[in-house]
């Protein structure tokens, strides 16, 4: 059994390319660092003494600039390659942080919030990009898991050590982010030196013929359904906490390792999901049975009791949900794309991200002032169903008789 169990977790990790490795160091290290954003507000309020409105006008414009800077990384992805883009992402993102730290008044700290947030965010295209080249078919799905994983892993740390250094000193908070910015772009530059780096632009883009994401019917539909999850997703880290405190009375503690859980299931959990699923069935399966998942963990919350039992149980579906559909949704992109539009389409996949990152604040916040959590959760679960079933149609009338999305 024991013996399974570890062969099991090495066939997950095994095949992935040397590259797809380097990237994801990359993103730990990168992610490791994330400690303004989460602070951001807190600083606002508490160091700027700004009102609690221009504190989230301030995180709305680092949320536009996020948008801006995945549009402005697709298109340079695709004119450029992505190696170049990541490191500058990374170098100038990593300065900003610095400079953003010694701004304190509205005006200068909404105008780099909003650079910071384009500069920082150019880099996810690119990055996307990156993980599509060094992968197959045959690992596409779980080289994007390996990447999420050091994305979650690095939160954890950045999160953790954020709120030890902001009892200290908020403004080291936007050196260390900063510092974690560059270091990870002088990694990139020595784990993969340019020189050795594949060439991906390499056909003049007069003679190819490019197909548009912004043309894609199919992929804007795609699109359509992804965000209508991710604005339910985001409840998950938004408003829920604040449903444990306020309605359940949970200690902060409590509502911390329940946070933490998420973490720990998609490190533990999500590679070896990944690769005894992969290949299986269609992808789009996959996609519509994890949302449906996060649909009843979302609803179940006006059935159960309040108790931690009850919660951890919310939170495992809920990871579960994730882990099922977001790595088959970066497999969906990647399967439309050439190396020549890759930027394109990963960009419109971060944009739908960010754009639900702003949003899904302050529909959470109106759909509870209106009728309570308890709506808010019967909302979630119904958009939820929505997005679960329109990806289930794409399936039935797309790709039902078809050997296409398997991987």
């Amino acid at each position: 059994m024991l013996i399974s169990f570890f062969q099991s977790y090495k066939q997950a990790y095994k095949g992935l390319s040397k590259n797809s490795w380097y990237l994801s160091i990359v993103m730990l290290v990168n992610r490791s660092g994330t400690m303004v954003v989460p602070f951001m507000s807190i600083y606002c309020i508490r160091q700027l003494h700004f009102s609690i409105i221009n504190a989230g006008i301030i995180m709305a414009l680092f949320g536009l600039g996020s948008i801006s800077g995945a549009f402005i990384g697709g298109k340079l992805t695709d004119k450029i390659g992505f190696y170049d883009l990541q490191v500058g992402a990374l170098l100038t993102g990593g300065t900003l942080f610095i400079i953003v730290g010694y701004q304190h008044t509205f005006l200068t700290m909404g105008v780099g919030a909003y650079i910071l947030g384009l500069c920082n965010d150019s880099f996810r295209p690119a990055n996307a990009a990156a993980i599509a080249h060094y992968s197959n078919d045959t690992n596409k799905t779980r080289s994007y898991s390996l990447n999420r994983l050091a994305v979650n892993l690095g939160w954890a740390v950045g999160g953790a050590l954020g709120g030890l250094i902001a009892s200290i000193n908020y403004h080291l908070l936007f050196w260390v982010d900063g510092c974690t910015n560059i270091l990870a772009a002088l990694l990139l530059l020595k784990l993969m030196p340019r020189s050795k780096v594949i060439k991906t632009i390499d056909i003049p883009e007069e003679t190819e013929a490019r197909a548009s994401a912004y043309k894609d019917k199919e992929y804007l539909l795609f699109i359509l359904l992804a965000t209508l999850f991710s604005m339910c997703f985001f409840q998950f880290f938004i408003m829920q906490p604040v449903f444990y405190k306020i309605q359940w009375h949970f200690n902060e503690s409590l509502i911390g390792f329940l946070l933490a859980l998420n973490g720990v299931l998609i490190a533990v959990v999500e590679m070896v999901l990944i690769h005894n699923l992969e290949g299986k069935r269609n992808i789009l399966i996959y996609i519509s049975s994890g949302i449906l998942m996060g649909a009843v963990g979302f609803v179940s919350l006006n059935f159960v009791p309040p108790t931690a039992v009850a919660a951890t149980l919310i939170v495992v579906l809920i990871t579960f949900s994730e882990m099922l559909c977001m790595p088959f949704m970066n497999s969906f992109w990647i399967y439309r794309t050439t190396v020549h539009n890759r930027g394109e389409y990963a960009a419109l996949y971060s944009m739908s991200w960010s754009a639900s990152q702003v949003i899904a604040p302050f529909v959470g916040g109106y759909v509870i002032s209106y009728g309570g959590f308890t709506l808010l959760w019967w909302v979630l679960g119904a958009v939820s169903l929505i997005s679960s079933a329109g990806y289930a149609l794409l399936y039935w009338f797309n790709y039902r008789n078809k050997e296409e999305l398997q991987t």
